[in-house]
């Protein structure tokens, strides 16, 4: 069992048995670990105590997000989200394919893909030579499984395993910031209509350690109307993590479901909040495809 699985163990446990406020002695004895490395091993993964940790991940803490209501949001889509709030985040350049690269499948197009362990557990990671075109947690279903789901995706696309490649881009995705200030930048490729692409360019904008509901992405993209296709476009999104769908959440304050497992969502969201005071760039949204009209 490596930490991922031993910390999401811990996060259901604390699902099911928050109100008893349960001590580290006892989700030591979750995790199956003595008291003293349960607690090193958690703090240096999430950047905090277990107990700190639970109170980010509580309905209260997302419900104090909330109850700031349009300014948060305004901060979320604001660019140049720099100085004493610095957030730990992605330089994003999205680019969307056109109606007739789509309906071709991916015919000419070489895509090297990998598996690779990250924080959250293993990712299938694929990436063209116009950028990161694919990337998924492997689910229960198992690797074979996510594989498919990538044939499927890009069926007429020449595929080459590395998982060497994988591991290399996983672990800059995944990296802590450093002093530096370095701002990891990367490309993506995706599919998707022009709806899809103008919901999944808003979330790029919103930072780590923040939540937006449904009704408040689609207010924010003009769609004020649209908050259920709008959970539909979150829910197509074909690179996890990179465009962020994980920081969406119900409008009564739950976290809510996600599509590679609630917990994962939930141990994402906390991941991030440790790190909000961190060094790092705001994200960079770029639509290279002008018949979308974003």
């Amino acid at each position: 069992m490596n930490d991922y699985e031993r910390i999401a163990r811990v996060i259901r446990y604390l699902d099911e048995h928050h109100t008893r406020q349960p001590g580290l002695d006892e989700l030591a004895h979750v995790a199956g670990l003595s008291q003293s490395h349960f607690h090193r091993m958690f703090s240096a993964w999430v950047g905090v105590t277990p107990k700190d940790f639970l109170q980010c991940l509580t309905l209260e803490h997302a419900k104090a997000l909330l109850r700031q209501g349009e300014s948060v949001l305004s901060a979320a889509l604001e660019a140049g989200l720099s100085g004493p709030g610095r957030l730990h985040d992605l330089c994003v350049s999205l680019e969307a394919m056109s109606p007739g690269e789509m309906k071709i499948g991916g015919s000419g197009l070489n895509i090297r893909f990998g598996v690779a362990a990250t924080p959250f557990g293993d990712c299938l990671i694929g990436e063209s030579e116009r950028g990161i075109c694919h990337l998924a947690f492997v689910a229960d279903e198992g690797r074979d499984a996510a594989i498919d789901e990538l044939h499927r995706k890009w069926p007429e696309a020449r595929l080459t395993r590395s998982n060497r490649l994988a591991a290399g881009l996983l672990s800059r995705i995944f990296e802590r910031p450093g002093d530096n200030n370095r701002r990891p930048t990367f490309r993506a490729l995706v599919k998707g209509t022009a709806f899809q692409v103008k919901v999944w360019r808003a979330l790029l904008r919103v930072p780590p350690g923040c939540l937006v509901t449904y009704g408040q992405l689609a207010a924010a993209i003009g769609e004020p109307r649209a908050a259920r296709a709008v959970g539909s476009a979150v829910g197509q999104n074909p690179v996890a993590y990179l465009i962020p769908c994980h920081r969406v959440i119900r409008e009564t304050g739950i976290i809510g479901d996600y599509r590679w497992g609630r917990v994962r969502k939930r141990a994402m969201v906390g991941w991030e909040v440790s790190r909000r005071m961190e060094p790092a760039p705001s994200a960079e949204v770029i639509a290279a495809n002008p018949d979308l009209h974003i």
